[in-house]
């Protein structure tokens, strides 16, 4: 079963009240969400997720802990419309972690995983239209390439998208393995060697089919704009690309201008709305990173609305 990565990291840093509202961004299989639960006994907890397993799973994990939750079946850009529509304005702490979660990646029915042979699927959401087989069939050579490079940062992108669209010409690609066989044809020995040279390329056709940088990009404006004054947002990102759009957008609102930064005693006004928590981005411990594989990449920022 999965593992929530940085549990108790997460629950410390977001600051609870026993009165606390809570918005989780990506439930999953509530390991976080229960953690947090068990705090905030006068408080509310909403959560969001679009994978039906995940939903009804943790509908019952929740249940066994209280009932002062509402989850969400919903993709997380449009949490602060469903918030609005149920009278929400502020909450005093957020959520995201955009980890795959491992039933995902275990269930070779969902084409995540490289290791498995399965349909190429790869939808968080089972409504979506698009899917990995869709796009490795009809996207042209220079938008392969471009999403290898861009969200896989594949040094191979060129090559690999050659061979896809070379082979499709006699056959529709269908499966998973069928896919790692091109992309195992498309890299060097001794590169495939150091790495599953198909992970990058998965990575990169699962954000494509999700449209995840843009998602998060659009919401961590909203989840901004949300906090109470002292609520703090929390994130926890697997790829330099996802962690790079999450520092960015931290950073910009936490600035101080040029001009107040040379006084001695800044005005409040000159003040941003926002502080930093965490300066550089929290990892697993030693100890974590022993037993939960999924940990290693995982980087968690936490930032704080002051005004």
């Amino acid at each position: 079963m999965h593992e929530s990565v940085l549990l108790n990291e997460v629950v410390e840093s977001l600051n609870l009240k026993d009165n606390s509202v809570v918005l989780d961004m990506t439930l999953g299989f509530a390991g976080h969400s229960s953690q947090i639960l068990k705090r905030i006994k006068n408080g509310y907890l909403f959560a969001f997720d679009q994978d039906e397993e995940a939903l009804t799973y943790s509908k019952e994990k929740l249940n066994a802990i209280g009932n002062n939750f509402k989850i969400i079946d919903s993709n997380f850009v449009y949490a602060r419309k469903k918030l609005n529509e149920l009278g929400i304005e502020k909450v005093d702490a957020i959520l995201y972690d955009l980890g795959v979660s491992s039933p995902q990646l275990d269930e070779d029915y969902r084409g995540f995983s490289y290791r498995f042979d399965a349909p190429l699927d790869m939808r968080m959401d089972q409504d979506n239209k698009k899917t990995a087989k869709i796009i490795v069939n009809t996207y042209s050579y220079e938008e392969l390439k471009r999403i290898f490079k861009d969200y896989g940062e594949s040094r191979f992108a060129s090559s690999i998208a050659r061979n896809i669209v070379k082979y499709r010409e006699s056959k529709e690609i269908e499966t998973t393995l069928e896919l790692v066989d091109i992309i195992k044809s498309s890299v060097p020995y001794k590169e495939r060697v150091k790495k599953h040279p198909a992970k990058q390329i998965f990575q990169a056709l699962r954000i494509e089919v999700n449209d995840e940088l843009e998602v998060l990009e659009s919401s961590l404006i909203d989840s901004l704009d949300l906090l109470n004054i002292g609520g703090r947002l929390a994130v926890i990102t697997f790829h330099s690309l996802e962690d790079r759009i999450v520092k960015y957008k931290f950073n910009e609102v936490t600035k101080i201008d040029e001009i107040s930064k040379g006084l001695p005693n800044i005005p409040i006004e000159k003040l941003p709305n926002y502080k930093l928590i965490t300066k550089k981005g929290i990892k697993a411990s030693k100890k974590e990173l022993a037993h939960n594989n999924r940990a290693h990449s995982a980087t968690l920022r936490v930032i704080e609305r002051i005004k």
